[in-house]
Parts: C-alpha cells; structure tokens; sequence
C-alpha cells in the first residue's frame, strides 16, 4: 500500500518501536491532521487493490487476532474511507470500527458509498476524529474475543 511515511522507525534496546507520538513528526502530524496522507492510496485504487470505499486495511500483524465476526471486514475490498472513518475514526474503540467495518460489508450499496465519500469531505475539513484520546494516533489492537467468535 502507497503512503506518506509521517513515523521514523525509531526503536528501543530491544528492538520495539517506541509509541507513536515519539515516531511521529512534525511533518507527519501535519499530513495526518489534513488527512493528506493518504492521497498516495489513490495508486492502489487505480491499481484495483484497492476502493476508494472499504473497511480501511489494518496492520499484517492484527490477522491472527481476529475473532469471527471481525474477520468478516476482509469479505470487501479495503478502502481509503470508510463507514467507521465516518462514523469516529481513530476516537471510537476497536470493537465499534469493527462493528461499524461489518455493518458495511452487510450494507454496502452505490449510494451508501456516495454518502461515504461526501461525509469523508465534511470530516476532513472538521478533522474529526484523527487520535484516539491519549494517543497519537491509536492504541494497537490486542484482540479481542467479545462473545462473537473465538480467536484462532
């Protein structure tokens, strides 16, 4: 996936990233704030790895973590913006995208990613949603069993 780089790679003695908000820099803070960052993405849309509308591809290593209901978010095809980017973003838990990621899966529709792509616009400009409270960006997800699924 095409992105702005806004995190250095620092680690620490044992070869741990540090936390985001010591990674993150000035630059990034900027390109993530303005949602720029993700301009480059449009290169996996025209490539078809991507939709401009999706459940928003999450980290490689999140896989094994996923229960079943939350596994079900990879039944579409990734997206730049999506019903749980709308609908809070960074500032909701990691259950509520997951919920939100699913609903959409089960709902999805021509003019459900119209309204998408429109309320995108609207919270960029209002940078809503863009760290969850306490972060720079977002806690790491660490699984989750929730009633709807065992974890593998």
């Amino acid at each position: 996936m095409y992105k702005f780089r806004t995190m250095t790679d620092e680690r620490d003695a044992n070869g741990q990233l540090l936390p985001d908000h010591v990674r993150l820099t000035r630059f990034g803070r900027l390109l993530r704030s303005t949602s720029l960052d993700e301009l480059p993405e449009l290169l996996n849309v025209l490539r078809g790895e991507m939709s401009l509308v999706g459940p928003r591809p999450l980290l490689m290593q999140y896989l094994p973590l996923y229960n079943d209901h939350q596994r079900r978010r990879h039944e579409v095809r990734p997206g730049i913006t999506g019903w749980a980017q709308i609908n809070g973003r960074n500032a909701i838990s990691w259950e509520q995208k997951f919920d939100l990621d699913v609903w959409y899966v089960d709902n999805r529709s021509l003019w459900l990613d119209i309204r998408i792509l429109f309320l995108t616009i609207w919270k960029v400009f209002k940078r809503d949603g863009i760290s969850q409270e306490g972060e720079a960006t977002v806690a790491p997800f660490g699984g989750s069993d929730r009633g709807r699924g065992k974890r593998d």
